[in-house]
């Protein structure tokens, strides 16, 4: 599993076509998540489908491992806190970052390792529930995994990673006997996104790129990754051009130099994967000549510490609220320059 963002988990070739909006989502989402709905009854056995079959909790979970790498943002969040949690990138301490900090309180979860699922090491902090939703586990992750406890991946109506943070929050939600509270959290999050899309109308029909640069190539996003649903939660549309060469079936594109024109925008992001490949694209002679190049529109993120570039890197329900605190005045004073 890469770690750095610009090649983010899961990137395929042979995607379908999601559109995930933010608006309106619950009621759809939790029509996926297999049996009555529930609701915070300690007892309640919840039976929750996937793309392995489908799999039966009982009652409220008390040691919960996240093998995904954002899981456990949502199991915070619902006031769960992990006995162990997947790294994914940077060095956030005790394996959260400070928007999740504040919810993990005084806990220190056993870090998993990044690049596959140490089954002996799940094995020993003896769960009663693994949670796996951006996990991108196999079928063998998930069959090894089930010997230990009931284990939960995620639905096959999204690619591996794609599924939306409601559904996470949604599904993670029912799994642990909390989805009252779950329900609670994305429909407040949704109105937080409602109400910075009417404070910034500005927001509405103006346009984004999210390029990436690490070993000498450059990226273009497209709307399926995480960082671009961001954006377009908040109004923000492609370019017309970068739209037309994004591709409707993957995370991203690979271009030239010679089509960095084609990205240019009212707000340029630019993931690269260490502040010497930032340098190098920061000194091209043909991404210097963008128009938001030259006035101060780009955001750099290079540092795989920066809670900003970790925050657009996981799309979840308590990292969203971090972006629209410290990042969309941000992207205000920028859009109001344009």
């Amino acid at each position: 599993m890469p770690v750095a963002p610009l090649r983010r988990p899961g990137i395929s070739n042979d995607l379908n076509r999601r559109d995930f909006l933010v608006g309106g989502a619950a009621a759809l989402l939790l029509a996926g998540c297999g049996g009555r709905a529930g609701g915070e009854n300690d007892r309640e056995s919840r039976t929750i489908e996937h793309k392995f079959g489908r799999t039966t909790i009982e009652g409220r979970p008390g040691r919960v491992v996240s093998v995904g790498f954002t899981d456990h943002d949502p199991l915070l969040a619902l006031g769960v806190r992990p006995v162990g949690i997947r790294r994914w990138f940077g060095e956030p301490r005790r394996g959260v970052w400070p928007w999740a900090r504040d919810e993990l309180g005084d806990a220190t979860p056993e870090l998993l390792p990044v690049d596959s699922i140490n089954y002996e090491q799940v094995a020993a902090l003896e769960p009663d529930l693994i949670v796996g939703i951006s996990s991108g586990m196999t079928r063998n992750d998930y069959d090894t995994l089930s010997e230990f406890a009931p284990t939960l991946p995620q639905s096959d109506r999204w690619p591996d990673y794609g599924v939306p943070w409601q559904e996470q929050t949604l599904v993670i939600g029912r799994a642990v006997g909390r989805e009252g509270r779950a329900r609670r959290l994305v429909s407040g999050l949704e109105r937080r996104f409602e109400e910075a899309r009417r404070e910034h109308p500005g927001f509405d029909g103006a346009t984004v790129s999210v390029i990436g640069t690490g070993d000498g190539l450059f990226y273009l996003y497209s709307t399926v990754d995480r960082s671009v649903k961001f954006f377009n939660s908040l109004g923000f549309r492609l370019p017309e051009e970068a739209a037309r060469i994004a591709p409707d079936n993957r995370y991203y594109v690979e271009i030239s130099e010679e089509q960095f024109g084609l990205v240019d925008a009212d707000v340029l992001v630019c993931f690269s994967a260490s502040p010497a490949d930032e340098e190098r694209i920061r000194s091209n002679r043909l991404f210097r000549r963008l128009d938001a190049v030259r006035e101060d529109r780009v955001v750099y993120l290079s540092d795989n510490d920066d809670p900003l570039k970790g925050a657009l890197s996981f799309n979840t329900v308590l990292s969203h609220p971090y972006l629209l605190e410290n990042f969309v005045p941000r992207l205000a004073r920028i859009v109001e320059e344009v």
